[in-house]
């Protein structure tokens, strides 16, 4: 069945309110957004709030790391109790250090996830797969919230489940921006295993309604 990731980069003002507000309509995962700033424009939580989250709860918690220099807080977030942490494909400049920080996201017992923006194919991350146990597929451009879902996302799933299968790899798919309940039908026949979503619970007047809506 389809897992929701919901995103905190809707809730900066009030994140524990909307988390436990969330928790108590039983969400699959939180979807930690970090930005520094840098990376992307905007700047919003980082380990200090993932652990005090994590202090309060065993919710699995999906780190997403959109930073210029993710390698100085594996660390960090491993010791914050993130379960997964995620690490911009873009934020590399030399595939061997990207190859070096998945290895050790995995020494540190969290999933390694690698993601990848809009104008990142699939084909250039086809050999790094078999080193990662999640893809998230940027249908934005990450660092805004209640962007426009991209459509070309959706052969991008497809084709990275078509590979996934060839090579017997076990990979998750999930998808982050722009996600409602109308697209979530589509985005699970492409392939998706998790959906991250923001806005559209967030916003939502019956937030349990909202992600129902999601999960039918």
């Amino acid at each position: 069945m389809i897992k929701i990731s919901a995103s905190t980069h809707p809730a900066k003002d009030d994140l524990i309110g909307y988390f436990k507000e969330l928790e108590e309509l039983n969400i699959d995962m939180l979807h930690c957004d970090v930005m520094d700033g840098e990376f992307v424009e905007d700047k919003t939580i980082n380990y200090l709030d993932v652990a005090k989250i994590n202090a309060i709860s065993t919710i699995v918690l999906d780190v997403h790391l959109m930073v210029a220099n993710p390698v100085s807080l594996v660390k960090k977030y491993a010791k914050a109790g993130a379960n997964i942490l995620t690490v911009h494909y873009e934020a590399f400049k030399d595939e061997k250090d990207l190859i070096k920080m998945l290895k050790l996201i995995k020494k540190y017992n969290m999933l390694a996830g690698l993601s990848i923006k809009p104008q990142t194919t699939i084909e250039q991350i086809y050999h790094l797969l078999p080193l990662v146990d999640l893809v998230l597929v940027m249908s934005v451009e990450p660092g805004k919230s209640g962007q426009k879902f991209m459509t070309g996302s959706l052969s991008k799933i497809s084709k990275l489940r078509q590979i996934i299968k060839k090579q017997n790899l076990y990979c998750l798919i999930e998808v982050d921006g722009g996600i409602n309940d109308t697209l979530a039908k589509d985005l699970i026949s492409s392939g998706a295993d998790i959906l991250v979503v923001g806005s559209f619970i967030f916003n939502a007047v019956n937030k349990l309604d909202a992600i129902n809506a999601l999960k039918k």
